[in-house]
């Protein structure tokens, strides 16, 4: 059985589905799909986020908002707190840094980053990270406000393998979304078979960045298998090896106990 460690139901094109969430729900576990973190973006869309995780006893929530984001009043540390509170939330973000689109010096991606850090310090959850053209001030940022205490993951890693094995030490986990699947993602597959794995998750980042045969298309969790089947051929894992260590580095992650 395998996870998907990153997705966002809340946003799912459910047309293929007839409309119904449960179906896609269906449709992984039917792969093996045994669990789901549903990841928030934005405050405006939380509500959605946790209610999903609520019906669902396979699936949990974080609370976060994006660097991608922008809002004209940030949410106060107390706010982020008061939400994050809930017990279905087990982890912060996403949160992080982007640069692809604004100035790399965006003093207020980094203030909300930092916020971030600090609320999951206080709650004793760990924290989802986006990093995107940002590798070496996310390190940064990560070390300054003392993360390591509380770790949490890369998600959708597509950065160096310098900057994987900075996260790894600073007690992070590094997730490969369906991007490891393409054809000219070299770079991600070396880095793939370079890190133990022991620190290694899978996920889809669903509706986002579909894997090999879907790639160009709505990408959905049951496709989280695709990811599992492409990462165990780079380490060079029967499939069930590779999906036994990935799911466990899941639930300790975030502290979940696998239901039986």
């Amino acid at each position: 059985m395998i996870v998907d460690s990153h997705c966002h139901l809340d946003q799912l094109d459910l047309t293929k589905f007839n409309d119904n969430l449960d179906r896609v729900l269906t449709h992984a576990r039917s792969l093996g799909v045994e669990y789901f973190l549903n990841v928030c973006i934005d405050l405006e869309h939380f509500s959605d986020v946790l209610n999903i995780a609520r019906a669902h006893d396979d699936v949990s929530a974080s609370l976060g908002v994006h660097p991608n984001e922008k809002l004209t009043v940030e949410p106060s540390f107390e706010e982020l707190v008061s939400l994050a509170s809930d017990s279905k939330v087990v982890a912060i973000g996403e949160t992080g840094l982007d640069y692809f689109r604004v100035e790399s010096n965006s003093c207020w991606q980094q203030e909300r980053f930092r916020k971030h850090i600090q609320v999951a310090k206080h709650l004793k959850k760990p924290l989802i990270i986006h990093t995107r053209n940002a590798g070496e001030d996310t390190i940064r940022i990560l070390r300054e406000e003392r993360a390591h205490e509380i770790g949490g993951v890369l998600h959708c890693f597509t950065d160096s393998y310098e900057i994987a094995k900075q996260g790894i030490d600073l007690n992070f986990y590094v997730s490969f979304s369906g991007i490891v699947t393409f054809k000219n993602a070299l770079d991600i597959q070396e880095t793939v078979r370079k890190l133990p794995i022991e620190r290694i998750l899978i996920e889809t980042d669903s509706p986002y960045l579909a894997p090999v045969p879907y790639r160009g298309q709505a990408n959905y969790p049951g496709y989280v298998r695709n990811v599992a089947e492409k990462v165990a051929e780079l380490c060079r894992l029967d499939f069930g090896k590779l999906a036994e260590i990935t799911t466990t580095n899941f639930y300790q992650l975030f502290n979940i106990e696998r239901r039986v």
